[in-house]
């Protein structure tokens, strides 16, 4: 049994994170837990369903009880793999990191560079997770790491992921909070734009389901769409984002991945 715990952590604690616990039986991979925040990832833990209908607290990342929940689900087996969407590495964050610039130069042309991080965001968060992971025996994965290591942290990025998962040229339209920019100078209401998004979140669903299966996120109806706000949709897009950090965990450990950066950092994108 090989189980990777995928991360998609906000940048702020205000802010909810996506959770996923992928195991992989048998040459199969499955989503044994998937949850929109941290509390909710514990609570699974406890055989309380996810409360898709309620909002989800943000909170800072607890690496020790994230890992400790994670093996409770997997009976008592150490977490193999640590995937996150966040800058993290071997050294402080000051700003933009080679593996940012080295990003931004292959995929910008296609809408996926990335984001710059600073002292303030992530901050002082970037620097507790991965300071915890390491305490806890999950070094940071840098280009010094061969493809396929365990017992690592592998920073991930979703945008250009999805690229490769979905075989697409340019990024792909599936942020709800970025919808009103999406189609700008079109005339589309907020509704038509909801359904929109959802459309493309209903597309990387049924993709990753070829990979992982099952994967516990029912997506709201066409009907449901119409009059959910954009603080509703989001929580299924963070949960959406953490299976899909998990699937370039997979990527990772089947050595199908690209570490884009330096001996300090690098971000994992698939081949």
């Amino acid at each position: 049994m090989t189980s990777i715990l995928a991360l998609d952590p906000a940048w702020t604690p205000s802010q909810a994170s996506g959770v996923a616990l992928l195991v992989e039986r048998d040459a199969r991979w499955s989503c044994m837990a998937v949850a929109p925040s941290y509390d909710q990832f514990y609570e699974l833990a406890e055989w309380r369903a996810v409360r898709w209908d309620e909002a989800p607290r943000g909170s800072a990342p607890d690496a020790k009880r994230l890992l400790d929940t994670a093996s409770r689900m997997l009976a008592g087996a150490p977490v193999d793999l640590v995937t996150l969407d966040m800058p993290i590495a071997t050294v402080p964050i000051q700003g933009r990191r080679a593996c940012d610039n080295a990003v931004s130069r292959v995929f910008g042309a296609r809408g996926c560079s990335t984001h710059s991080p600073s002292t303030s965001r992530p901050g002082s968060m970037g620097h507790d997770v991965t300071r915890q992971f390491n305490d806890l025996g999950y070094d940071v994965a840098t280009t010094a790491t061969p493809p396929g290591t365990t017992k690592v942290v592998v920073e991930v990025y979703p945008h250009p992921a999805l690229l490769s998962l979905l075989k697409e040229s340019y990024r792909v339209k599936y942020k709800i909070s970025h919808a009103s920019s999406y189609w700008r100078g079109e005339e589309t209401t907020p509704a038509q734009r909801r359904h929109r998004v959802v459309d493309q979140l209903r597309r990387i669903y049924d993709e990753l389901a070829t990979f992982i299966s099952p994967i516990d996120i029912w997506l709201p109806s066409s009907d449901e769409v119409e009059s959910m706000t954009t603080s509703a949709l989001k929580r299924y897009e963070d949960a959406l984002d953490a299976v899909i950090c998990g699937w370039v965990g997979i990527e990772y450990l089947a050595r199908r991945c690209v570490a884009y950066g330096d001996d300090t950092a690098a971000i994992w994108i698939p081949e």
